[in-house]
């Protein structure tokens, strides 16, 4: 298994890629085009887009500062703690899953920008996957 004092170094390390995916978030609406996308949808439609989008971003923040700032805490055998990282892993293999379900590759295909940002995401998600599973195993045992 991974080792116990190795964990909250990758967890600590996992926040700042938390907090990296969060600031590069506030991009995307201006790379594809959100405002003019937006602005053809109903207004009720239009402010739960914007909502969902501000509630997305602030928990990738939320994790990403627990995470930086309290890995030690996360790397606990508590209930408290095996459940955040279970929660934390479903939230970003959930997010791994939606990026090969939902999204189309063949509008980025040729875009360099576009191609490099998918490998580092894809990359991003499923690193996280992989430190808050394994976080949660951890405390289990």
């Amino acid at each position: 298994m991974f080792k116990i004092e190795l964990l909250p170094v990758a967890i600590r390390i996992a926040g700042f890629v938390q907090l990296a995916i969060a600031a590069s978030s506030l991009l995307i609406p201006r790379v594809l085009g959100w405002r003019r996308d937006v602005a053809r949808l109903q207004p009720l439609t239009a402010r739960v887009f914007w909502t969902y989008a501000g509630y997305i971003f602030c928990t990738n923040v939320a994790f990403g500062l627990l995470s930086a700032l309290m890995p030690a805490r996360l790397a606990e055998h508590s209930p408290l703690a095996i459940a955040v990282t279970a929660f934390m892993a479903t939230y970003w293999l959930s997010r791994l899953v939606i990026q090969f379900a939902l999204f189309d590759r063949v509008e980025a295909a040729n875009a360099p920008l576009f191609r490099v940002a998918r490998l580092l995401y894809i990359t991003a998600f499923a690193s996280l996957t992989a430190v808050y599973s394994l976080t949660a195993i951890q405390g289990l045992a």
